[in-house]
């Protein structure tokens, strides 16, 4: 017999998520793993298999150290740790009108405090290493000019790996102005504008897959062996392939993953001189806010308006201190 946390997860997976809310199948996966992840911990850590698992075994006392235990045995970032307690809190908000006996329990756990953390520097490649990387694959062979289409569209679109995964044929525009269609957080749908170079990359690339043919417009774009759509392990393992190619060029301290090109696109508009507004627009960003954090990363703006002021106000025909007699009299008085 189904415990009453197993009845109440499905039904706020199924019947709540994916039916009331709508959400994507992408957004139930998420909250999903979170509770996997809970299941597992009351199953290694406290002995308790899921088929004994009941809401009257799950307090705050317990949510609060299977977050602790998120960090110590899985080393997840407070990000991670933060995200998990979201999905949690997001389920006894629900619970509440569903048993108004768990109540008191649901807000105990809706009080836990979400873990403050330091906002690290935004991850990304310049200019001139964004086009090494791109070079790197060899374009003398198929798979070569399928990376190199994958990864030039990657960047040019500052999409995100599950929007690039998703993509199909049917959202490549080639005629002018060229453009691409991505669907993304919420199911909603952005167009962006590509570069004369990644459109001609994409035409070659459909022409020499067949893909440019009736019938293709809902074959996957980019797709594997079996004629399957990449998955984001497998987009995320040929960026590294090719990382590992241009060791030698310091690209960057940390791996570069997918999101590392789509920041590093986001800087490169912004210092550029492209409005915020626009950059938000193109990475499908719900709120401007978000994408501040460009702004305030970004070095090379900070340099140049700290240029700007400093020729405004202070002069370059200031004399050397050595050759002011003045000033070296003073010193020897001193």
């Amino acid at each position: 017999m189904a415990t009453d946390f197993a009845v109440f997860l499905r039904r706020f997976l199924t019947t709540y998520l994916a039916g009331l809310r709508g959400c994507s199948p992408n957004t139930v996966a998420s909250y999903r793993d979170t509770f996997k992840l809970l299941i597992a911990y009351f199953r290694d850590d406290q002995s308790i298999p899921p088929e004994k698992l009941t809401l009257d075994r799950i307090d705050a006392a317990a949510i609060t150290r299977f977050l602790n235990w998120l960090e110590a045995n899985r080393h997840n970032s407070v990000s991670t740790r933060n995200q998990r307690l979201a999905a949690i809190s997001s389920f006894y908000r629900w619970m509440q009108s569903q048993d108004p006996s768990q109540m008191v329990c649901c807000q105990d756990i809706l009080a836990i405090p979400a873990k403050r953390q330091t906002h690290p520097a935004v991850n990304h490649l310049t200019v001139e290493q964004t086009r090494r990387l791109l070079d790197q694959p060899d374009r003398s062979t198929r798979q070569g000019r399928r990376d190199t289409t994958l990864l030039a569209t990657l960047y040019d679109t500052g999409a995100r790996v599950q929007e690039l995964a998703d993509l199909a044929v049917r959202d490549i525009r080639l005629e002018p102005p060229a453009l691409i269609a991505l669907t993304g957080k919420g199911r909603k749908t952005r167009h962006v504008p590509l570069m004369d170079n990644t459109a001609a990359l994409l035409d070659a690339y459909l022409a020499e897959h067949r893909l440019n043919r009736p019938g293709h417009a809902d074959h996957p774009l980019f797709y594997n062996q079996h004629g399957n759509k990449l998955s984001r392990g497998g987009i995320t393992w040929i960026i590294a392939k090719y990382q590992t190619k241009t060791a030698d060029l310091t690209l960057t301290n940390a791996d570069i993953s997918p999101h590392t090109l789509r920041h590093s696109k986001a800087m490169h508009l912004y210092e550029a001189g492209i409005p915020l507004p626009y950059i938000r627009d193109i990475l499908g960003h719900v709120d401007l806010s978000t994408t501040e954090i460009y702004a305030r990363a970004s070095t090379e703006a900070k340099r140049r308006a700290l240029e700007a002021a400093y020729t405004e106000i202070v002069t370059n025909d200031l004399p050397e201190w050595n050759q002011d007699p003045g000033l070296l009299d003073w010193l020897a008085k001193l």
